[in-house]
């Protein structure tokens, strides 16, 4: 998956450039303002010094020392834990700290973190005593400014309360901020000109870089305070692909891109201080990707979905997209269902419906005496009443289940400490029963159950991940017995996402996690009630006026897990399966509709005689590849051609209309008339006027000649299939079981006057009438 793609790339960049240090050294909601080229001097005075180079750097709660020798271990001096910083040599019992006009800095301390020492990821070392450090910085004539930045935030660590901490450590960010502003050489071209400049913060997993961002008119740009991981994020907005609003903190905020179509993990995900500055970037992303549908709506990945264009699993992560589930925030991880219930037998059965869990109830109601346990606490508790005292997804659970290839991030999230032996995800097996059985686990799974990397399951790093109360290490994840092998789990386990039982039940769970039984009365009367805080809108961070009070509640809001945006307030619709004679056929037809160049339900040779598939072939091998150009996303669904030949209009599932021209071989125009596919396409005599049919129940009349929709018939009450036009009458067929004739009367001038058209006749079908 893509999550364990990018650390993989991070960690293979950083062991080619020795570089040890990342923003996951530092605590949650820390950061990293500057760094100095330093030596810390060891066993100063005695026979014994000696220096060890490296980098010092200043964090907003804590010194962090990284050798240059991976042999030696980084420093990690918590600010808060200081006795004294000033000159070396001075009274260490001293809490007077004291400016050094020398290129010394000593610091005193009660405890010090010692972490990769020979590169090796594992838990955090610490000592404790009176301990004195001396690092000596290359730029002497800076140290003064050095010394007053560790004076101020150790003041800012040192306060009683956590909201007034973190108050001053904002305004000094800010103050920073505030002096500095994005670097012009920076730009890719001295031609390019600025739209918009701003403060933000570039977003991965459990933290945030605070910096610069601006947009030009070709490229899009993150310029970060520290220079960390380089000293620019550039982005060239051809590039782009798509663009999505998020909410961070469950405040409008953030703003991810994409720059390819079906990748789980963005380019860049940036969180804004003000909502309106996200609105305005977004605005000049949106205006510069023209005709692109920046947002699809969940309603038309339904209807693909349904006509099984789109595999179950794709479908998920669409719909997890759209509901704010990004892999850059742990706090709102793509969620995925448990859907085998079966890990004991020695083969898994996927015709049998017993092998799969209950798609209709969420995890915390699948086990009836402990749901008859939790309803009665619920029955008795005040308002704000809840069921589950904890969630289905949170950055805990997902790290629960991705400790062997992400292990710095579960040393960051708990402290620099692994999970005790025991509650680590040792076996498939097990953690599926404690989801049924445990007092306090309701947690779903990750897309990754669902992918084809293996390495999450596997501990190919050899982490010392401790030992269990029986004696044996915690290494690869156990199995259950009907799988050979981690791939093989992995391929089962898709086979059971995109099985026919799935298929047909799937809808019920997206009821629970997106839909209407997210909330209200539905939520209560399917045991699907999680803590208030968990849902969007649950509180107004910006009217909480005590600063602890604010602080306690995004720290819990952030770390307690986040229920996702919901796109759904009706039931979602049921898949229209098709029927197949064994459950291997079903399964592999789900798993290659993507990929297949045929659509559910479109005619192939097979359905021939052997006479006229000996003549379709006979007459094919007789046509000669003209021209061939890609223009379109997806699957086109329409072809015109004008009657010089000179230009060819195109529609496709894509939504857009596009037109172009064989003379110049360029595109021309890309129309989007509306968010859902476009079906069909015709020119009206004359060549002045394009017709698209669309999935969103409309016909739209589009004026060549004016570049622009002329009109648009509300034709249907379903989507419209397939449009035809003769003797001055238009036909159109849709999925609401009826065909339509209408009586035409062209625009006497293209682009001046609206069609006219009467309805003559209404046809019904007993079935849809279906485009393929």
């Amino acid at each position: 998956m893509a999550f364990i793609r990018k650390q993989q790339r991070e960690q293979q960049l950083q062991l080619y450039s020795k570089e040890r240090f990342s923003l996951l050294l530092l605590n949650l909601e820390e950061f990293y303002f500057e760094q100095h080229t330093a030596n810390h001097i060891q066993h100063k005075g005695s026979q014994n010094e000696r220096k060890v180079r490296g980098s010092f750097k200043i964090c907003s709660k804590s010194v962090i020392f990284e050798p240059d020798a991976i042999s030696e271990p980084i420093i990690k001096i918590p600010l808060r834990d200081c006795i004294k910083i000033g000159r070396h040599g001075e009274n260490g019992a001293s809490r007077h700290f004291v400016k050094t006009k020398s290129g010394w800095i000593s610091l005193i301390f009660c405890q010090v973190y010692f972490i990769k020492e020979h590169n090796i990821i594992a838990p955090y070392k610490i000592e404790r005593g009176n301990i004195e450090y001396v690092f000596e910085l290359d730029v002497s004539g800076k140290v003064e400014d050095v010394v007053e930045t560790l004076l101020q935030l150790h003041r800012a660590s040192c306060l009683d309360k956590l909201g007034d901490q973190t108050a001053m450590i904002t305004a000094i960010l800010q103050s920073r901020l505030a002096r500095t502003s994005f670097d012009k050489n920076r730009f890719q071209s001295v031609s390019e000109k600025l739209h918009m400049e701003c403060k933000a913060e570039m977003v991965t997993p459990l933290v945030t870089n605070p910096g610069h961002a601006c947009i030009t008119d070709t490229n899009l740009y993150f310029q970060p305070l520290n220079g960390y991981p380089k000293l620019v994020v550039q982005i060239a907005l051809q590039d782009v692909r798509r663009i999505y609003k998020r909410r961070h903190g469950l405040m409008p905020l953030g703003l991810e891109v994409f720059c390819t179509e079906d990748d789980l993990c963005s380019d860049i995900y940036l969180k804004f201080y003000e909502p309106q500055d996200r609105d305005d970037l977004y605005f000049y992303l949106a205006t510069y990707l023209e005709h692109h549908v920046a947002e699809r709506t969940a309603e038309s990945y339904t209807l693909q979905w349904q006509r099984g264009h789109l595999s179950n699993r794709q479908y998920l992560l669409h719909l997890n997209s759209l509901a704010d589930r990004s892999c850059s925030d742990l706090s709102q991880y793509p969620v995925f269902p448990w859907i085998i219930s079966d890990y004991r037998s020695s083969e898994l059965d996927l015709s049998n419906p017993g092998t799969f869990r209950d798609l209709s109830k969420p995890v915390g109601a699948l086990n009836k005496e402990r749901l008859e346990r939790l309803l009665t606490r619920y029955k008795e508790m005040p308002e704000p009443r809840f069921m589950y005292g904890s969630h289905y997804s949170s950055p805990g659970y997902v790290l629960f289940y991705l400790v062997r290839i992400a292990p710095e991030y579960m040393l960051c999230l708990q402290n620099g400490r692994f999970d005790h032996a025991d509650r680590m995800f040792n076996s498939i097996a097990e953690t599926w029963k404690n989801c049924l059985d445990g007092a306090t686990d309701f947690k779903e799974l990750i897309p990754e159950f669902y992918g084809d990397d293996v390495s999450f399951l596997v501990n190919s790093l050899k982490l010392d991940l401790g030992k269990r109360q029986g004696g044996q290490m915690v290494d690869d994840v156990g199995l259950p017995p009907w799988a050979r092998s981690p791939e093989d789990f992995l391929q089962k386990s898709k086979d059971a996402l995109e099985s026919s039982y799935v298929s047909e039940h799937l809808h019920e769970w997206i009821d629970l996690i997106f839909g209407y039984k997210q909330r209200g009365s539905d939520a209560v009367g399917a045991h699907n009630v999680f803590h208030p805080l968990t849902y969007e809108g649950g509180v107004d961070l910006n009217s909480i006026e005590d600063t602890d009070e604010k602080v306690a509640m995004l720290t819990q809001i952030l770390e307690f897990g986040q229920t996702p945006k919901q796109l759904f307030v009706t039931p979602h619709p049921r898949r229209i399966t098709p029927k197949f004679k064994s459950v291997s056929e079903t399964s592999s037809y789900n798993t290659s509709i993507a990929d297949s160049p045929v659509s559910p339900g479109e005619e192939s040779f097979e359905d021939l005689t052997e006479e006229s598939r000996t003549l379709a072939w006979n007459n094919i091998t007789k046509l000669q590849l003209h021209e061939h150009c890609k223009i379109h996303k997806e699957a086109i669904t329409g072809i015109a051609v004008s009657g010089n030949g000179s230009s060819v209009f195109t529609t496709s599932q894509d939504s857009t209309l596009k037109m172009f021209s064989k003379e110049s071989k360029m595109l021309q125009r890309s129309i989007s008339f509306s968010n859902m596919a476009l079906s069909s396409c015709l020119l009206l005599p004359g060549d002045a006027t394009v017709i698209s049919s669309s999935w969103d129940n409309n016909v739209y009349f589009y004026s060549i000649a004016f570049g622009r929709r002329q009109d648009t018939l509300m034709g249907h009450d379903d989507a419209v299939s397939k449009i035809c036009w003769q003797d001055n009458r238009l036909y159109s067929a849709s999925w609401d079981s009826t065909v339509k004739v209408w009586s035409g009367v062209p625009a006497e001038m293209p682009g001046t006057k609206r069609h006219q058209f009467d309805l003559l006749a209404e046809l019904e079908h007993e079935v849809s009438t279906r485009s393929t």
